[in-house]
């Protein structure tokens, strides 16, 4: 993949906090705006090695080598993480353990033009115009409750089965991967997080932070806005401005 044009320019930032509960950070990130790629994985609680999954998942991402185009390129990130989720099954198989698992939520650009990959409840939002969107969409057993109705986005967020994912690395034999294509504008801000933000902050509370200008700065005010309420797990964010 060729260089990002000079005419879209990327500032970027991530930050990660194990949160006022947890003993291990199982949240890994991965930046690499001279590719053009940027990732959180959130190593699945209560299933053992997540710490594992994730460093394992951001290690493979990072070695992935770039393409002529962003297809090809993401067609790349896309058989890198079906292997990783493969080694995964191995891993807990030859362990003895029903799973080893981690969520994964991927960005990767090339000039104005991106792709989301995900599977979990790791998830992209972009702040246009002041208006915060949340690109993918969570892979989780409340979300299909939301979906059906049956749930509200309030009540979702402290259900008792909250914490259980549909999809992620290391769950099936065969990785199911959601995908969105993604249109870059300058002024746009974008932000990956692990679900330990989410939960914690309202969207509209992530928005305001969002608009500030310093990447650092938000994601610092991000994960703090967290851990002010508590923070029963890890918090992870990456920001990743478009100039």
């Amino acid at each position: 993949m060729s260089a990002i044009p000079e005419n879209i320019h990327y500032h970027c930032a991530g930050y990660s906090h194990v949160g006022m509960v947890r003993q291990v950070n199982e949240d890994a990130l991965l930046e690499l705006p001279e590719n053009g790629l940027w990732a959180i994985a959130d190593g699945m609680g209560g299933h053992a090695a997540g710490d594992y999954v994730a460093a394992l998942i951001v290690d493979s991402l990072r070695r992935v080598e770039l393409a002529q185009s962003l297809a090809i390129y993401t067609h790349a990130l896309r058989t890198v993480l079906a292997e990783v989720n493969t080694a995964v099954r191995e891993k807990a198989l030859r362990r003895g353990l029903d799973m080893m698992g981690s969520t994964v939520v991927v960005m990767a650009v090339n000039g104005n033009q991106g792709v989301c990959l995900w599977a979990g409840d790791s998830r992209l939002y972009r702040l246009r115009d002041d208006e915060l969107r949340r690109i993918s969409r969570d892979h989780s057993y409340v979300q299909d409750l939301q979906d059906s109705g049956l749930l509200s986005e309030a009540e979702a967020r402290v259900h008792p089965r909250a914490n259980i994912v549909t999809r992620a690395i290391g769950a099936e034999d065969a990785l199911e991967l959601a995908m969105v294509n993604l249109e870059i504008l300058p002024g746009d801000t974008w932000l990956l997080c692990s679900d330990g933000l989410n939960k914690t902050a309202e969207d509209c509370e992530i928005r305001d932070v969002l608009g500030h200008n310093d990447p650092v700065q938000v994601v610092r005010s991000l994960v703090h806005l967290g851990l002010t309420r508590g923070a029963p797990d890890n918090i992870t964010a990456i920001v990743v401005k478009a100039c």
